[in-house]
């Protein structure tokens, strides 16, 4: 693991590496196959300011005001040692949690490192998981970690809260707003993706202590705030479906090793910073570099990746620019020039093609009668 660390140090360069988060990993694992994000995502590179220098710059992302929104409304589900909260998991939700014992593991001693912060997570947990009796702990700004094709990606979820029974549920504070016992259908499922994040990094950090996984509950507590007030309110939220569909996605990632044994030697995505932290790299270096590995590229990426523009560009005149069914459909045929060609009969089908060029044929035929009879 320490060889692959320096190794991914090299590829980021001089600046700190950017933390990765659940929203990223949602992101990550829905585009199993694309190297190109994988290898900048593992090894922390800011990919925002790197397409900003090559003049694509990212077309998404949180308002600063969601973010000031959001920052406030966690406070205030926290304040005095998360009281707020704890009147919401006893009463709301039922769940027993008669004494508290609250810990912040934002950092240890004035150390903020993901390492040590990690390690005294994971010590916390172990010793909250062996106790025999009914006290409740809440751990604040917990450091997990994950496994992401061969390489730690370090977590932190908003809270976790431990509860009479032997079992930690995960706490994902939102700001978005419940109106009417009613949410947002797509916040609350990207909020459920990445709860389910969190809980299965829970579990592959208990079972590492010899815990099975049901000590982390599938069952995520969800608090945001209620009707047009800042009042919080809290939900029990079943992520099973999700946590199946991470696992499996996962499991599907190109492993790093295999992306990193097929660089040129000193590949790096440096921008080389001067003392007014300017870029000073030449774009068209950049550019060949970042386009030494291979991206898999579709259109759902332009809502998840920043470097979702340069690979849209990049894949001009590809059938992945359609998206991944129209690319799956085509049956691996990689240009749009070809598949007219093919559709057309003005190409001759290469090995494999037969059939898909037949399909292509008949679309196209179907196609001139339907404009004909229109006309």
């Amino acid at each position: 693991m320490d060889a692959l660390v320096d190794r991914l140090d090299r590829i980021r360069g001089t600046v700190a590496p950017r933390n990765h988060n659940a929203r990223t990993i949602s992101a990550l694992t829905s585009n199993p196959g694309c190297g190109r994000r994988g290898l900048m995502d593992a090894a922390g590179v800011n990919k925002g300011a790197v397409v900003g220098h090559l003049g694509y710059p990212a077309g998404f992302g949180q308002s600063r005001f969601a973010i000031a929104r959001g920052n406030a409304f966690e406070a205030q589900v926290k304040a005095d040692g998360a009281a707020e909260l704890l009147q919401l998991l006893r009463e709301r939700l039922e769940l027993a949690i008669p004494e508290v014992a609250y810990d912040d593991l934002s950092n240890v001693g004035g150390n903020a490192s993901r390492e040590v912060r990690y390690a005294r997570t994971k010590s916390l947990l172990a010793r909250a998981a062996g106790e025999r009796d009914d006290a409740g702990t809440l751990f604040d700004h917990p450091m997990l970690r994950l496994d992401i094709a061969g390489y730690y990606a370090y977590l932190e979820p908003d809270l976790i809260a431990f509860r009479a029974g032997g079992r930690f549920h995960v706490v994902e504070i939102k700001s978005f707003a419940v109106i009417d016992g009613q949410a947002d259908a797509g916040k609350t499922a990207a909020a459920a993706r990445q709860s389910a994040v969190y809980v299965l990094a829970m579990r592959e950090l208990l079972g590492e202590l010899g815990y099975p996984p049901e000590t982390v509950s599938h069952d995520v507590v969800l608090v945001c705030p209620e009707n047009f007030a800042n009042r919080p309110t809290a939900t029990l939220v079943d992520v099973r479906k999700q946590l199946s569909v991470l696992q499996r996605q996962l499991s599907r990632l190109t492993r790093l090793d295999d992306i990193l044994d097929s660089l040129p030697a000193g590949l790096s995505f440096d921008l080389a910073y001067d003392a007014d932290h300017l870029p000073t790299r030449p774009a068209d270096e950049l550019r060949k570099a970042v386009s030494t590995i291979d991206a898999r590229y579709s259109p759902d990426c332009l809502g998840t990746c920043e470097m979702a523009f340069f690979c849209r560009e990049e894949s001009a005149g590809s059938t992945a620019a359609l998206g991944r069914s129209v690319r799956d459909d085509l049956g691996g045929v990689e240009s749009i020039g070809t598949v007219l060609g093919l559709a057309r009969g003005t190409l001759t089908p290469g090995a494999g093609q037969e059939e898909i060029a037949g399909l292509l044929r008949f679309a196209h035929r179907l196609r001139t009668e339907c404009l004909e009879g229109i006309a």
